[in-house]
């Protein structure tokens, strides 16, 4: 079978070499019972290739069970992979069979994978050593024949040197690995997908077709899609059913997407990874303590800086204490200050010293009425109010779209939602 061949059959539009190669490779080991580790970012299409896989395979004619490893609470994950038998835990009112033995005969994709707790890693890597399982309260172990596609955004290696992934499980389920490119390294085929997706829409509601113009056409390929084909999607849909105009430009799509360059970016951006990962609150609420702190001493230090200059220009009695190499003038103590302690040799002249020109130091200040500077009053300013402005700010920057504000944020759509509705933001 062709590469054109699967891609019309699995839908899949693009011709970037990596994609290619990807599908090419997964067709290939299909026909085997190797186990195979699918990889790349969310939204990629990981799924796909694991129904390829199998369609290709000697199991084609038994099950394809698909499990979200991150989606089942670790405390019945056990249960929901290898079944239960009668009376093992409150609740077990009969026996139940797991998605492992659901697909015996047939393949299992295990969606997620780097989600999968410590505790059940053990587990999963003696199944597929074995080839048995043990349901939750049962002593008896169960012969099984799976083929296992595993599949995840996560970075495994990175997993591992942390300590939060088993290395042996990685190797027995990367006997055959497949790379999935992201969609911002497929920059020729985002205007297909865009079209492909504008022609279904078109098709379900009968409406008139989307046509880029040669602006929108390169918004969308310098875009860097996060969230690849599944954002993709999600974005030409709003558009296909929203917008009046059918042609769309770049400024159309910029109420839709709003890109902001990663160097460009908040301090909040983490871009440790390829995903767009953002900062958990505690990490935010952390850093905006240790700016208040930094904020409040600067404002401390102009301060007694100010009344400083101030006393000297007024022939005032200056003597910074002993340890002034070492830390600032306390201000609550200049006052108390004798005139010849001085930091590094420095000799702060007061009007008592015959040796110092008040007039060449200070000219023309007995004409003018020396004004006190305004001091800078350390105003307390809680996490809550300058967490609350930064997202006002954003909003009303982005008018009031929440995803460009998101994103200008570092913080995720989901989130900036519940902080709004937390704060009253626009009630």
């Amino acid at each position: 079978m062709d590469l054109q061949t699967i891609k019309n059959r699995y839908d899949i539009i693009g011709n970037d070499s990596n994609l290619l190669l990807a599908i090419h490779k997964a067709i290939q080991v299909a026909p085997t019972d190797l186990s195979i580790l699918v990889t790349g970012e969310s939204g990629v299409g990981k799924e796909v290739f694991a129904r390829m896989i199998h369609d290709n395979s000697s199991r084609k004619h038994k099950k394809l069970v698909s499990v979200n490893c991150g989606a089942i609470p670790e405390g019945t994950i056990e249960s929901e992979l290898f079944g239960h038998v009668k009376g093992s835990f409150t609740g077990a009112e009969r026996d139940r069979k797991g998605y492992f033995e659901e697909a015996d005969g047939g393949t299992i994709f295990l969606d997620e994978i780097g989600e999968l707790p410590l505790s059940m890693q053990v587990k999963l890597l003696r199944v597929l050593e074995n080839g048995e399982i043990i349901p939750v309260g049962s002593s008896a172990s169960r012969k099984i024949n799976v083929r296992v596609v595993a599949a995840t955004n996560v970075d495994l290696l990175a997993a591992i040197r942390k300590g939060h992934y088993r290395e042996d499980l990685y190797y027995r389920l990367n006997q055959i690995s497949i790379q999935i490119p992201p969609l911002r390294e497929r920059k020729d085929d985002i205007v297909l997908l865009f079209r492909k997706f504008a022609s279904d829409i078109s098709e379900k509601y009968h409406t008139p077709l989307l046509r880029l113009t040669d602006d929108g056409k390169q918004y969308l390929m310098d875009y860097p899609w996060y969230g690849n084909v599944r954002e993709l999607k999600n974005v030409t849909e709003q558009i296909a059913v929203v917008e009046s105009e059918r042609t769309i430009t770049r400024d159309i799509l910029m109420n839709y997407i709003h890109y902001v360059p990663q160097e460009k970016m908040p301090v909040l951006f983490h871009s440790d990874s390829q995903q767009n990962n953002v900062i958990t609150d505690r990490e935010l609420l952390l850093k905006a303590l240790s700016m208040g702190q930094m904020i409040n001493e600067m404002r401390t230090e102009i301060n007694n800086l100010k009344h400083i200059i101030t006393t000297m220009a007024h022939g005032g009695s200056i003597h910074l204490p002993s340890n002034a190499d070492e830390e600032f003038v306390d201000s609550a103590k200049y006052y108390q200050i004798e005139p010849h302690a001085t930091p590094s040799g420095f000799q702060v002249p007061t009007h008592h010293d015959s040796s110092f020109d008040h007039h060449e130091a200070f000219p023309n200040t007995e004409d003018v009425e020396f004004q006190d500077s305004e001091v800078v009053e350390n105003e307390p300013i809680s996490l809550v109010d300058r967490e609350k402005s930064a997202i006002i700010k954003a909003l009303e920057k982005h008018s009031g779209r929440r995803r460009p504000a998101a994103q200008e944020l570092g913080i995720s759509e989901r989130t900036l939602y519940r902080k709004i509705k937390e704060y009253g933001i626009g009630d």
